[in-house]
């Protein structure tokens, strides 16, 4: 006989998290279930961990609302938890005069998303700022910021479990099926039935559902490659180059201890692997250079990679986040979250949000 739960999270990343935290907020009997042996060991510990002011994505988009809407939640969250976090500013740089149209364009899409803090800097403006960066102007961001995401899971992971929900560590979530008043699943060799799922599975959401569930988009994988770079940042702000196919490009990210790391790439994969390819230091380099002339490359060594589950392949168009509840698809009780990327852990808050008002 299957063991019955009201609200099952499926994942515990920064999103499901977040997702769990605002059930249990509104009095939801929430259990996270969470494959891994730690939180958050894939997309939500391998990124940038940067807060994005919401600047890029098509207007009305999910990842443009959401982003918005979840910048201003996480810094008063992190603020109110005392959760490592630093609002740092970005500079997006034109390195030659052909971005500059880029660049402009840029802005005029962050001004449709509701950021209105942009501003557009001369060489000269740059210079005094940034005396290490090349290049012919720049946009900055004084919106965007740094998080320790670590920490920020922790936080609510300490909320959840304080409104009663329980977060299960090593509990795969397998053969989901509906069910009479519900769901029914398999984890940990027994059986259970909820009211309400969510598939907050981030790399593994697809292959959770796409073999009962019809409906799904197909979910492509892209790896990115992280360097670290020995000694002090020499930035003050988080340094972006105009947007490159598939993803930012090789940006340099400081963290809160006042280090540099530049990434991510990207390779289209077929499988989720985190292994290093060192080969890839020559194409980092010249990237860097581009903005950054006086580079070091003695002082870059491999860090980590990530890989982010994307809703478009190589040479199609960004898809936006694919959040599906009953209406989308039709099953009782299951939300999906498919291809929950960047930017997922500025959006973290916010989707919690969104998921619980679906509910």
């Amino acid at each position: 006989m299957a063991e019955k739960l009201d609200c099952v999270v499926v994942g515990a990343g920064v999103v499901g998290l977040a997702i769990a935290r605002a059930l249990t907020l509104a009095g939801r009997d929430v259990v996270v279930l969470e494959a891994e042996a730690r939180i958050g060991m894939h997309s939500s510990s391998r990124n940038s961990e940067v807060i994005h002011a919401g600047i890029y994505y098509p207007e009305h988009s999910l990842k443009a609302r959401l982003c918005v809407r979840g910048r201003q939640l996480l810094y008063h969250y992190c603020a109110e938890r005392n959760v490592g976090h630093q609002r740092i500013g970005k500079l997006i740089i034109a390195t030659c005069e052909d971005e500059l149209d880029q660049l402009h364009k840029i802005q005029q899409q962050g001004l449709k998303n509701g950021v209105d803090d942009l501003r557009t800097l001369d060489a000269g403006e740059i210079g005094e700022i940034e005396p290490n960066v090349q290049c012919v102007a720049a946009l900055f961001s004084p919106s965007t910021g740094i998080v320790d995401s670590h920490a920020l899971m922790l936080a609510m992971q300490a909320d959840i479990e304080a409104q009663g929900g329980e977060l299960v560590l090593n509990s795969a979530v397998a053969n989901l099926k509906s069910a009479e008043h519900g769901l029914r699943f398999e984890s940990g060799g027994a059986v259970f039935a909820c009211k309400t799922l969510v598939n907050s599975a981030g790399l593994g959401a697809v292959e959770l559902v796409v073999s009962d569930f019809p409906g799904l988009l197909q979910q492509h994988l892209a790896k990115g490659h992280y360097f670290a770079y020995a000694g002090k940042s020499p930035f003050k702000h988080l340094i972006y180059p105009v947007p490159a196919a598939g993803g930012l490009g090789i940006h340099a990210t400081n963290d809160l201890g006042g280090t540099v790391r530049f990434g991510p790439d990207l390779t289209w994969v077929e499988s989720v692997d985190y292994g290093f390819d060192k080969n890839r230091k020559p194409d980092f380099v010249k990237a860097i250079k581009r903005y950054y002339p006086e580079l070091d490359e003695s002082k870059l060594s491999p860090a980590y990679t990530g890989v982010r589950p994307k809703l478009h392949g190589p040479g199609e168009l960004v898809a936006d986040f694919v959040i599906q509840s009953e209406a989308d698809h039709g099953v009782r009780g299951l939300v999906n979250l498919i291809g929950i990327e960047s930017p997922g852990l500025t959006s973290c808050l916010a989707i919690g949000e969104y998921v619980n008002n679906l509910m």
